[in-house]
């Protein structure tokens, strides 16, 4: 092993000894550089390799070559790159070639062999890399896809990546993202041809024996690859994708058609075909500006598109009544609301226009859940109460069992200060029963604190901890405590926790607020904090090492603590943490000692 290691070393001499000579490197600097690669050969020769050791050593070549890369600029020397760059770069390649093969599984390396061949522009290797990896990996579609843009944007061969996407199929028949790259492949290629056939008539030079396909120019190859995906692979989607390609290229409108023809034949009853057939109607038939084009045209004839799109709309809910449907209409309507515009008019449209939508889509019973909520806010923004305390009524008759619907509708009636807020909340959690109700009894004893009694949030209180499950009482008791404290003073608030104790569960928050809350009195005694802690251990002991450490701390400052139960504390918490929490206790504790904490 040392012979292999020392003849890499040698190898090294010639191209460290240009670095001195031409003035790039010092001579200190040669000899750091050999050190350094004598350490990470060594690592790299061992029995029990890593794949840590190949990524640091490449990682040292590739440094040293931005180093190289900036050392001549900065003296102007561009000489000798074959005696320096190329023999590094070739080292580096073979490190990639040795890590691949001992790791091939790993995606990463090789995408991280790729980039230094795009970075260094080492095409002929980079060739050989692509050819080995998707040898390896031909079951990942995004790897085909990126070889064969390098060869068709970098290497201007649109054989090979036909030839690549081809093969690709093979491995993935079905693959949609596979036909969409190799589709618009196509159409760039044809693209291309065009532009070369356009340049050669304007130069008018005799083309000879060479002669375009007028079949190929018109995009005949993408409309092949459209029809054989089209009856392999089903949904819309694909078909919306590939649409979108084809209008990148202005040559193209007989193919769009088709597409087009396809879409509405094969998913007439697809609520995205209609989204599609809709918001296209925006793009048709726009007013070209110029000189003479007044703000108020540009305005008229945005209201005329937008009518457009609703009226396809209006007839796409009548032919595919689903919520689907309705919530790509609202999904319309809520973006052209969003989009600024500075004519008052304009926006007065769109807003009615809007809320005519729901109030259609809530008639037919067909508006979804998450919408809801978006009228509602938009009916309360413009103050429109009435409309939105119905709105919330029905929301919850609709989805009953929904705990944000009737949050909603509660949050609507606080807001307009009803009178049927607690009947409300009686009817919410009748219909709820228990189980995920957390929220709806915050709200509602949030609200108490600044309506009610002390005595009816009190109950409301005492009312909760019996009525939400065990998990989410906890909550409750936090919040009960913290309302006690402030509402009825040190004496009351240890009382109720005195009684909260009996009923389990707890959170450890719950405790720490009873131990800050003692903490804050003038007269602060220490048997209190004991008895807090005590039992906030015999509950979280053995969970968090912080509370351990926040006792001894506590025996330590206290005026009345006893710094010798220090020991005995020690000792529990040992006993009782478990895995590295006792670890973690052990150096903090440690810590704690020699004052770093």
């Amino acid at each position: 092993m040392a012979e292999r290691i020392e003849q890499r070393l040698e190898d090294r001499v010639p191209e460290l000894e240009q670095l001195e000579r031409v003035g790039l490197f010092t001579r200190k600097e040669v000899r750091a550089v050999l050190r350094k690669a004598s350490a990470l050969e060594y690592k790299i020769q061992r029995r029990s390799l890593r794949k840590e050791d190949f990524i640091n050593y490449i990682q040292y070549e590739i440094n040293l070559l931005e180093l190289i890369k900036k050392r001549r600029a900065r003296i102007g020397y561009s000489f000798k790159k074959d005696e320096i760059e190329n023999s590094i770069l070739h080292r580096v390649h073979s490190l990639f070639n040795r890590a691949i093969g001992k790791w091939k599984e790993d995606v990463q390396l090789w995408l991280s062999h790729v980039a230094f061949c795009k970075q260094w522009n080492a095409k002929h290797q980079l060739s050989k890399v692509f050819s080995s990896m998707l040898a390896i990996h031909p079951n990942k579609p995004a790897l085909w896809i990126m070889a064969a843009k390098w060869e068709m944007e970098t290497q201007l061969s649109s054989e090979s990546a036909r030839r690549l996407f081809l093969r690709a199929l093979r491995f993935h028949p079905e693959c949609p993202k596979l036909y969409q790259e190799y589709f618009r492949m196509e159409l760039m290629h044809a693209e291309k041809q065009r532009k070369e056939k356009k340049e050669f008539e304007q130069a008018k030079m005799d083309l000879g024996e060479f002669s375009y396909s007028e079949e190929i120019l018109n995009g005949e190859m993408a409309r092949i690859i459209y029809r054989d995906a089209a009856q392999k692979i089903k949904g819309v989607e694909f078909h919306l994708a590939v649409l979108s390609i084809a209008k990148l290229f202005d040559f193209t409108q007989d193919l769009q058609k088709e597409i087009l023809e396809s879409l509405q034949t094969k998913y007439a009853d697809d609520p995205l075909t209609w989204d599609y057939m809709a918001r296209r109607e925006l793009d048709l038939g726009s007013l070209q500006s110029t000189e003479h084009t007044t703000k108020q045209m540009k305005v008229s004839e945005m209201t005329q598109r937008e009518e457009r799109c609703c009226a396809v709309f209006e007839e796409a809910v009548r032919a595919v009544p689903t919520e689907d449907m309705w919530k790509c209409y609202i999904t319309f309507c809520l973006e052209r609301y969003n989009r600024k515009t500075n004519s008052e008019a304009l926006k007065q449209k769109r807003l009615e226009r809007m809320l005519g939508v729901f109030s259609k889509a809530h008639e037919s019973s067909l508006l979804p859940e998450a919408l809801y909520k978006q009228w509602l806010q938009l009916l309360l923004e413009y103050s429109l109460f009435e409309k939105a305390t119905e709105v919330a009524e029905a929301a919850t008759k609709c989805f009953s069992m929904s705990v944000e619907m009737w949050q909603m509708r509660l949050q609507v009636l606080i807001q307009l200060k009803s009178d049927d807020v607690t009947q409300c909340f009686e009817e919410a959690v009748n219909h709820m029963k228990s189980k995920g109700t957390l929220p709806l009894w915050t709200l509602w004893v949030e609200w108490s604190e600044g309506t009610n009694s002390k005595e009816d949030t009190e109950a409301l209180y005492q009312r909760s901890l019996h009525a939400t499950t065990p998990a989410e009482s906890v909550t409750m008791k936090e919040m009960y405590l913290d309302w006690t404290y402030r509402n009825g003073g040190y004496k009351k608030v240890k009382r109720v926790f005195t009684s909260l104790c009996e009923n389990h569960p707890f959170s450890l928050d719950f405790f720490r607020k009873m131990i800050q809350i003692e903490k804050e009195q003038e007269s602060c005694k220490m048997i209190h904090l004991r008895e807090y802690y005590e039992r906030a251990l015999r509950e979280f002991g053995s969970t968090d090492s912080d509370l351990w450490l926040d006792y001894i701390k506590e025996e330590l400052s206290h005026p009345q603590g006893k710094p010798e139960n220090c020991g005995s504390i020690h000792w529990r918490a040992m006993k009782m943490l478990q895995g590295d929490l006792v670890e973690d206790f052990v150096s903090k504790y440690t810590l704690l000692q020699t004052g770093h904490l």
